[in-house]
């Protein structure tokens, strides 16, 4: 393993590395992203991706972890101070290393489902913390895919990948419009479950023993006419209180768990 030393903030590849975890545009220019911490790392190696730098602070990281990480990574390593770490990170405990890896392009088409899959749909969900915390409901769930259709925020958000803790590496996840996401759910014979108020079931009375998608809509303004339509049932979450709504991260986790305890009775 062969370490290259940079102490200065105007050095061009920390200049790089700031504009990735700053800029979507930039993300897309030079197909790369950013990803702090060890754990999540590991979670981008396992689910393929490569590393394409590595950055690595030696007054924070173990020897120990730095040798399981350069034994599965053959780029490039840089080690910072660790005042030019605190610059460059995100957020304090992330033990000592950021990396850059390159980007994949995530395609319905990639999707590989098992029988009766378990699919949570996200349709114009803008907020990347929102969607982080969705992507943990769906590992925490073993839910087979996650859909963003028509995405207002970039998977590889650094907000996002943070919020998941990695879940955006450990879920496949797609992005789509609604229309081709329609039908090719369709196509697989998959039950699309629309959450929303207007002319619903309650959610528990709803069979998700079979293929099941459950589509999610924002917050603000809930889900678009084209999904309502193409639903072959529309469910709801008892509101006992005097507010109408959900955030869309916790409605999602309990719609998740309930497909969850249904097929483990079955």
């Amino acid at each position: 393993m062969r370490i290259e030393s940079i102490t200065s903030a105007q050095n061009p590849k920390i200049q790089t590395l700031l504009a990735l975890q700053e800029k979507s545009k930039e993300r897309r220019k030079k197909g790369l992203f950013v990803v702090e911490g060890r754990r999540e790392l590991l979670h981008c190696i396992e689910a393929g991706y490569e590393p394409y730098t590595i950055f690595i602070c030696r007054e924070i990281i173990s020897d120990e972890d730095l040798t399981g990480i350069a034994e599965k990574c053959s780029c490039s390593f840089i080690e910072i101070p660790r005042h030019l770490y605190d610059k460059v990170a995100y957020r304090g405990g992330t033990e000592g290393v950021i990396a850059e890896l390159k980007c994949k392009e995530r395609t319905l088409e990639g999707l590989k489902l098992k029988e009766n899959p378990l699919i949570v749909v996200l349709e114009s969900v803008e907020k990347p913390g929102n969607l982080g915390a969705i992507l943990r409901s769906a590992d925490a769930s073993g839910a087979d895919a996650v859909i963003v259709c028509d995405p207002l925020t970039d998977l590889y958000n650094p907000n996002l990948i943070r919020s998941s803790i990695g879940g955006i590496f450990t879920v496949p996840t797609a992005t789509a419009t609604s229309e081709e996401t329609i039908n090719w759910l369709k196509t697989q014979n998959i039950r699309i479950y629309t959450a929303q108020l207007q002319d619903s079931e309650w959610y528990y009375d709803t069979d998700m023993t079979g293929g099941t998608a459950i589509i999610m809509g924002t917050e603000a303004t809930g889900l678009t006419d084209i999904w309502r339509k193409a639903a072959d049932a529309h469910i709801k979450i008892p509101m006992l209180g005097k507010l109408d709504s959900l955030n869309v991260s916790v409605s999602a986790a309990i719609l998740l768990f309930e497909a969850v305890k249904q097929r483990n009775k079955k």
